[in-house]
């Protein structure tokens, strides 16, 4: 069997779209350094409205957003402004902490604003987390082309590709695209360090190695063998994982750390102020929940 599991995401209706989320679920807390997994969309907002995640704090992780569809204004508490549009990858590196937001551009809500894509956090290596935060947006990335096939390296190395985008610990990241009879291997022995692979299904039809893939499905892959991802119509693949860590992540709102005790001061700062402001975006933020959505203590 080249599948080792299958997590069936948890679906959270957000109004005018939906976001899947993978990890961390109770039958799985990480894949590689994926320590959280969202899909959202396809979905197009209304005539005037917009997504609108106000300013909150994350540390001793990066998120990593990528689009399909659509585009967002990213604004964080080191000055950055950014609107992500697809094929650019957004890298924030939260370290010793953060605070950022995620805002549906002015420009895009008359018409209704489109929203497709994929929000993730990398868990930082033992001895990496407590970085400075940092920001980059890359847009140069590699893209691999056949016939029926059209691969984009977002992060680490692939079929002889390496994407320039930073990583602390060895990650794999890709959108693959398959045409009608199109068909790529996913190579077991491929350099990068993937100890641990997935595969989501975002859009279309796949199988690998023959077995179909659910929609929105993260499916776990057997590690060092070679398989092929084949589609009969088309579809929309993403293909991530990277090297397993030994050691814990606790996940618990937006905070990711080694340590608990870490978290618990994260909240204790977001509460009393003491992260530092989003430039532009001064106003508004996100309570610290008494219950978050996301939590996962392994």
């Amino acid at each position: 069997m080249s599948i080792l599991q299958t997590v069936t995401p948890v679906t959270h209706d957000l109004g005018g779209f939906q976001v899947r989320r993978a990890i961390p679920s109770p039958t799985r807390a990480m894949v590689g350094p994926f320590v959280f997994v969202d899909q959202f969309g396809p979905a197009r907002l209304a005539s005037g409205e917009g997504m609108d995640v106000r300013p909150h704090p994350h540390i001793n992780l990066a998120t990593v957003t990528w689009l399909f569809e659509g585009a967002i204004d990213h604004r964080d508490s080191l000055g950055t402004f950014s609107t992500i549009h697809p094929g650019t990858v957004n890298l924030m590196t939260a370290g010793k902490g953060i605070v950022h937001s995620e805002r549906s551009p002015q420009t895009e809500r008359g018409g209704g604003p489109a929203l497709y894509g994929m929000q993730t956090w990398l868990a930082l290596p033992e001895g990496r987390e407590e970085l400075d935060p940092a920001f980059e947006a890359v847009s140069d990335i590699p893209v691999m082309e056949d016939t029926c096939v059209k691969a984009q390296v977002i992060m680490g190395e692939l079929w002889g590709k390496r994407a320039p985008t930073t990583t602390y610990a060895e990650t794999i990241y890709a959108e693959i695209d398959l045409g009608p009879a199109g068909a790529i291997p996913i190579d077991g022995s491929a350099r990068g360090g993937a100890d641990e692979r997935a595969v989501m299904l975002v859009g279309g039809e796949a199988s690998i190695d023959g077995l179909p893939l659910d929609l929105y499905a993260l499916v776990l892959l057997k590690p060092g063998e070679t398989m092929t991802l084949r589609s009969d119509r088309g579809g929309k693949v993403m293909l991530m994982g990277g090297e397993a860590f030994a050691d814990r992540r606790y996940v618990w709102w937006n905070f990711v750390s080694s340590s608990r005790e870490r978290i618990n001061q994260a909240k204790e700062d977001w509460q009393q102020g003491r992260f530092p402001k989003v430039p532009g975006d001064e106003v508004e933020f996100i309570p610290l929940p008494r219950k978050p959505l996301t939590v996962s203590y392994p």
